[in-house]
């Protein structure tokens, strides 16, 4: 078993607060395991994180969330030095953060996906490319970070003043009415279903990371087919992806027209959070894994493509 351990945190993306969260909680975790752990923050960027795995650790846990992190560079870095790390390897996790590439593939293994059209952004100032109610996304990014829902007695343009830092071209997906459901994927094993259920509104960044927010319901109480079709989803998904190590699925059901409802893949998150409120440990937890465990087997796990 790896005993040197350097969890890498933090970063530049608009998740490097939720990251460093994680870190913190994997790096004392591992500690308690018996590793010998470093945490590094890659806000320095390459550079400074090649310097800071200097002399190497037996594996890094790599805790950081969206761009640069999530997005197969560090895994390029960490594949370039032969260091061991977490969650998936350099093609996966590129493929599931651009969110157009990874429902091709979804589809492809016959996983139901919304439909959605690809727009610069000056056609969504301009006016409606799809029929309301619709979802814009950042092509790139987790957590929620810059998602909007347009319902259709919405006022005014859909990007409002035009504020949108994520890009030219946007995602704008039909918007599915129903539940809001997430999948945790260890391995070859998808460990349960949960249902969330914000308190108001969507279940956005600041309902997934605000204590008391949202209701976390586990196992979901939707029925056992159900149950088991998103099980089944979220490890084609995984799969199709060729994601490793630990990633989570998220999925809505829409049983508005009475069940049985349609469930619909919305993406895959091979970062996933490992914050106190974060799903993934909750999910092991109920399967008697516990956070000291759960990471545990994620270092013994750790690998380069």
């Amino acid at each position: 078993m790896s005993r040197t351990v350097t969890v890498l945190m933090g970063g530049n993306s608009a998740e490097r607060d939720v990251s460093l969260v994680s870190g913190k909680a994997v790096a004392g975790a591992l500690a308690e395991a018996g590793f010998t752990v470093r945490t590094v923050d890659a806000g320095d960027g390459p550079h400074a994180v090649l310097a800071a795995l200097e002399p190497r650790p037996d594996a890094v846990f790599n805790a950081l969330h969206g761009r640069w992190g999530e997005d197969g560079c560090i895994q390029g870095l960490l594949e370039l030095i032969r260091v061991p790390y977490t969650h998936s390897g350099v093609l996966a996790s590129a493929l599931a953060m651009d969110k157009p590439m990874a429902k091709k593939l979804f589809v492809r293994a016959g996983i139901p996906c919304a439909e959605h059209v690809i727009a610069h952004r000056d056609e969504v100032l301009a006016g409606d490319v799809m029929e309301r109610p619709y979802v814009i996304k950042p092509l790139n990014e987790g957590s929620s970070v810059g998602v909007r829902i347009v319902m259709a007695d919405a006022d005014g343009p859909a990007l409002g003043n035009g504020d949108w830092p994520f890009g030219e071209r946007v995602m704008v997906e039909r918007y599915v009415p129903g539940r809001e459901l997430t999948v945790a994927v260890m391995g070859d094993r998808a460990l349960g279903v949960t249902e969330l259920r914000p308190h108001a509104g969507f279940y956005d960044y600041e309902a997934k990371y605000t204590e008391g927010r949202t209701d976390h319901l586990v196992p979901a109480p939707v029925p056992g087919p159900v149950y088991e079709a998103a099980r089944q989803y979220a490890l084609a998904a995984h799969r199709a992806l060729g994601c490793r190590g630990v990633s989570r699925a998220d999925l809505r059901y829409d049983d508005t027209g009475g069940e049985p409802g349609a469930l619909i893949m919305l993406e895959v998150n091979t970062q996933p959070g490992m914050t106190p409120l974060s799903l993934v440990p909750e999910q092991a937890a109920h399967c008697d894994i516990g956070f000291v465990q759960l990471v545990t087997w994620m270092v013994e796990n750790a690998t380069c493509d």
